[in-house]
């Protein structure tokens, strides 16, 4: 049994850090830069050996998107714990979900953009993009108002933010009025 563990725990921990590696990749040099030959390389171990894990990058892709929208989630759920009032709140988790997207763009990308193999919005969503969603709507749902469904009223707050996130990135919108725009969105849909 000690030899099974001992296995579990090795390749638990090969996993994480092809994940990682592929992660810190992505970010410096974009997902395309991310390669077996290249993740094999930096980690030294077989292609073969990546491939035990997972069968290519859209797995990678897949993997890293479900550890970063954990990360979101626990960013939220953090950057709200210490608000005292609804508004509050929101305008903490609006700051922490843009900051994520700032700090962690190919991450970003994977949860929302690429194709990692993951489904949304389905019974059988994974877990961690299933909590993601979930620490906005906690944050949210009361803010929806009477007469409207919570969880539209989530995803269509969560449709701004990665709006504001994705058109910041791309250069679309200037970098330096992010609060302004946080202060627009919470007053008109918060309604404070």
């Amino acid at each position: 049994m000690a030899i099974q563990d001992r296995k579990r725990r090795e390749r638990a921990e090969r996993e994480r850090l092809i994940v990682a590696t592929a992660r810190e990749i992505a970010e410096r040099d974009g997902w395309e830069a991310v390669t077996t030959r290249r993740l094999a390389d930096r980690i030294e171990y077989s292609q073969p050996v990546l491939y035990g894990h997972f069968r290519g990058k859209k797995e990678i892709i897949g993997a890293a998107a479900l550890e970063g929208a954990s990360e979101l989630a626990e960013a939220i759920r953090g950057a709200v714990a210490d608000a005292d009032t609804s508004t509050g709140r929101i305008r903490a988790l609006s700051r922490a979900y843009l900051d994520y997207a700032a700090r962690n763009p190919a991450v970003y990308d994977a949860i929302f953009q690429l194709d990692g193999g993951l489904t949304f919005a389905v019974d059988d969503t994974p877990e961690p993009l299933k909590d993601a969603f979930a620490a906005l709507y906690e944050n949210l749902a009361d803010a929806a108002g009477p007469g409207v469904d919570p969880g539209v009223y989530t995803e269509t707050f969560w449709s701004a933010l990665h709006g504001l996130a994705t058109l910041t990135r791309a250069g679309r919108l200037p970098g330096d009025r992010v609060e302004e725009r946080i202060d627009l969105l919470v007053d008109r849909l918060a309604g404070r």
